[in-house]
C-alpha cells in the first residue's frame, strides 16, 4: 500500500450514486485522485453541483469540469438526456435489462473515457476508475466488461506513455459486476453520504428526483435489498 498510495488516478464522477462509491473505493485504495465530470447539455444539469459536492467530500485532490457539446445542437441530439425526448418511466426490470434505452448518449464513455486518458497521459497517472455496471443497469452497450477491456487495450497502444512502456494503463471498473445493493453497502461502509448524489435522469426544478426514471428505480431498489432509506429529495416525498 506504501507504493500505491504515490499514485495519482483519474476518477470520472457524474455526481451519481455509482461514481460516488467509485470514488470512495479509489481513495479507500491509497490513490490520489484527480475527478473529472462532463458538462455535455445534459438536461439533468443536477449532477454537476453533486459531483462537486461528491469530489470535495470525498477528499479528491482537483475536480474538473470539461465542457463537451453532446446536445441536439451539437449533432448528438435523439436521445432523452440532452434532447427533447421522454424519460422512460415505471420500466420493469426485465424491460430495461432488455434492448437499449432512448437515455442511451451516442459514445458517451468511450469520449469520457478518452477525456480521462488524455489527462491521466499529461499528469503522469496510469489508473482509470470509472463507476459503470453490468448488473442493475439500464441496458447500455458502453457499461459491459468487453468495452473496458478493449478500451484499456486501445489506452496502451493510442498513448505515447503506451507505446514508449513508461507504464500500463488500466481502466479501473470497481463496480461492473455488483449489484446495485452492494454497491450502497459498500459506499456507505466506505463513509459516502448519498445525500449529495444525484441520479435522477428527469428531475424537477428543484433538482428533486422523479422516483420513476429507470435510474430512480434502480437506486431506490437497492436501498431497499439493504433495509436503507434513501437520503435523496423526490418529487414524491415517500418514494426515499
Amino acid at each position: 500500500m506504501a507504493e500505491e498510495s504515490q499514485r495519482d488516478a483519474v476518477v470520472l464522477v457524474s455526481g451519481g450514486l455509482d461514481s460516488a462509491t467509485t470514488l470512495a473505493i479509489a481513495r479507500d485504495g491509497g490513490y490520489r485522485c484527480h475527478a473529472m465530470s462532463f458538462d455535455y447539455g445534459q438536461r439533468h444539469r443536477f449532477e454537476l453541483e453533486a459531483s462537486r459536492r461528491v469530489a470535495e467530500s470525498l477528499g479528491a485532490v482537483e475536480h474538473r469540469v470539461v465542457t463537451i457539446d453532446l446536445s441536439a445542437a451539437g449533432g448528438f441530439g435523439r436521445n432523452a438526456l440532452t434532447d427533447e425526448i421522454a424519460v422512460p418511466k415505471d420500466r420493469s426490470a426485465e424491460t430495461m435489462a432488455d434492448g437499449i434505452p432512448p437515455t442511451y448518449v451516442p459514445a458517451r464513455n468511450t469520449m469520457f473515457l478518452s477525456f480521462a486518458l488524455g489527462y491521466a497521459e499529461v499528469i503522469g497517472a496510469f489508473d482509470i476508475f470509472i463507476g459503470v455496471n453490468a448488473v442493475d443497469y439500464s441496458g447500455y452497450p458502453d457499461c459491459r466488461p468487453p468495452f473496458i477491456q478493449c478500451f484499456e487495450r486501445l489506452a496502451n497502444l493510442a498513448t505515447a506513455a503506451g507505446a514508449e512502456g513508461r507504464g500500463m494503463f488500466h481502466i479501473h471498473a470497481p463496480l461492473i459486476s455488483m449489484r446495485k445493493g452492494q454497491i450502497i453497502r459498500t459506499g456507505t461502509d466506505l463513509g459516502v453520504d448519498y445525500g449529495m448524489t444525484h441520479s435522477c435522469y428527469d428531475p424537477d426544478g428543484h433538482g428533486r428526483a422523479c422516483g420513476h426514471c429507470d435510474a430512480c428505480a434502480l437506486r431506490l431498489g437497492g436501498f431497499r435489498d439493504v433495509g436503507l432509506t434513501d437520503p435523496a429529495a423526490y418529487v414524491d416525498a415517500a418514494e426515499g
